[in-house]
């Protein structure tokens, strides 16, 4: 486990792109690193992640550390899988190992009633973990706390992002709902496939409480989100089914149902019939009237809105020539006070995946307002926040592109950038990484409290290979850039890990 302090990061004004000559950029606000030591790198070779930074201080020093998972290649352990580093320094806190990837991003909540966030995150191969976040001891193992053989007797695949649900069992702690499926080992047009499943699990003991299969007994790969403030005080659980070979459908449930095992009345949204859904969705008020509508992304390049009372077609926008597998950016980047939408997502169809295209979407009819196309094909997700102090958020990104050396010897690098609608080309922000970063999405917010912003980024280092898991920086950058408003959507499924925009009228945590 290395740790290689960066001394300093330089900021840059510039585009480093292939289809841009250098150009300086009149920028709407000024970056600048923080030079008291803020700014670290920690290198950790031999691990690569799919997964996106939580935020928690787990020491107890007043600055947020960071949780990740990681992993080997596919079916190999890892003792690394799961791990936090100090928010202040990047040195490695605790660890804890897996049987397979962790690809999952945490959900936290302290169930040892010690103050300390505890960790709970999923990965493949029926992974699914607490951990004491002071600590790093596991609490409880899916595999290994249930009374049957996890391998034999029951189908259990990826663990996705967990939910917290009310304590469903009278033990006094909140238990988890998370979806399961996803067969690694089905040929890609193979439609016979394993249902996958809504799981509830006991918040403490890892215990199964209930397992729904899916209503059209398709495969999961979608993380599922909890709708809390529908109509009649019953919460809904939001799901879809199908990959990118495999038609499915989006629905909406009660946790009634799930603890019924029963999903078969579950309301259909929307379908797709070759291709299904697998972007989490996202919850945000669009009609203002304080009811969290529903807006999601399906594979074939869709993106749809429905009421959230009445869960009536609000409206679709097709992207064309797209498939999407990343998530929603949600944000103001209009002039109204309707969030707004930011996607960035694959062109071409599965499994020729080059290029990415991005799309800035009016939440209030649906309208496509800004595009470009941006980096090689990954599924990282964008974030937003206010930067410039303007009242609207700007889109942070992370790309993925290719340099060519004399030899014409392929390099990967990777970069953030700022962007959006109210920018003649993207701002390069710091340095340019060799590497790619293949799914990780970064987090941006006030991780000491000093009223400016920091980014934590992640990126894989092998710069002649993608898909690899041999290697990998986690980075703290500490910005002079001011925290102008609360941030919404500073993280993967949003800055709570929930898929919701809380604005002030539906909830601000």
């Amino acid at each position: 486990m290395g740790h290689d302090p960066q001394q300093e990061v330089v900021f840059s004004f510039f585009v480093k792109m292939p289809r841009y000559s250098l150009i300086i950029i009149n920028l709407l606000f000024i970056l600048s690193v923080d030079t008291d030591g803020q700014t670290w790198t920690c290198s950790l070779p031999g691990i690569g992640t799919f997964s996106s930074p939580r935020i928690s201080d787990l020491n107890g020093d007043g600055i947020g550390d960071i949780i990740l998972g990681a992993g080997r290649a596919e079916f190999q352990a890892c003792d690394t899988a799961i791990f936090a580093l100090d928010g202040a320094t990047g040195e490695l806190l605790w660890h804890a190992s897996a049987h397979d990837q962790i690809f999952g991003s945490a959900a936290l909540q302290d169930v040892t009633g010690d103050g300390i966030s505890d960790v709970f995150i999923g990965g493949r191969s029926a992974e699914l973990q607490a951990i004491d976040g002071a600590s790093g001891q596991v609490i409880w193992q899916f595999r290994t706390a249930q009374d049957f053989p996890i391998d034999t007797e029951h189908l259990w695949f990826n663990f996705y992002n967990p939910q917290f649900v009310s304590d469903q069992d009278s033990d006094g702690v909140p238990d988890i709902l998370v979806a399961n499926g996803g067969d690694v080992l089905a040929e890609a047009y193979d439609t016979n496939r394993p249902p996958g499943h809504l799981v509830l699990v006991n918040g403490a003991t890892g215990k199964l409480l209930a397992r729904a299969a899916m209503p059209d007994a398709h495969e999961i790969y979608m993380s599922a989100v909890i709708h809390e403030n529908h109509q009649d005080d019953q919460s809904l659980i939001i799901f879809g089914t199908g990959g990118e070979t495999v038609g499915g459908t989006l629905y909406a449930a009660t946790l009634e149902m799930v603890l019924a095992e029963d999903l078969s009345q579950a309301h259909s949204l929307a379908t797709g019939q070759e291709k299904g859904f697998i972007s989490p969705p996202v919850l945000a008020d669009i009609t203002d009237d304080d009811v969290l509508d529903i807006i999601s992304l399906s594979v074939d390049g869709r993106i749809m809105a429905f009421d959230g009372v009445t869960l009536q077609s609000l409206w679709t926008v097709s992207l064309p020539n797209t498939e999407a597998y990343s998530s929603l950016a949600v944000g103001k980047f209009t002039d109204d006070q309707i969030p707004d939408f930011f996607t960035s997502v694959a062109n071409g169809v599965w499994p020729k995946l080059e290029w990415n295209r991005q799309f800035m979407i009016d939440g209030a009819d649906g309208k496509i307002i800004y595009s470009d196309s941006l980096g090689f094909y990954q599924t990282s997700s964008p974030i937003a926040a206010d930067l410039s102090g303007n009242g609207k958020d700007e889109i942070l990104l992370s790309i993925n592109y290719q340099e060519f050396d004399s030899m014409q010897l392929k390099y990967f690098r990777n970069m953030l950038v700022v962007t959006g609608a109210q920018f003649s080309e993207p701002v390069q922000i710091a340095d340019l990484f060799s590497g790619s970063n293949i799914s990780s999405t970064p987090w941006v917010g006030d991780l000491d409290g000093n009223g400016k912003l920091d980014i934590i980024y992640l990126h894989g280092t092998n710069e002649r290979q993608t898909y690899t898991f041999d290697g990998m920086k986690i980075m703290r950058l500490a910005t002079d850039i001011p925290v102008y408003q609360h941030i919404r959507w500073g993280a993967y499924m949003g800055s709570q890990g929930d898929g919701i925009y809380h604005s002030d009228k539906t909830g601000n945590p």
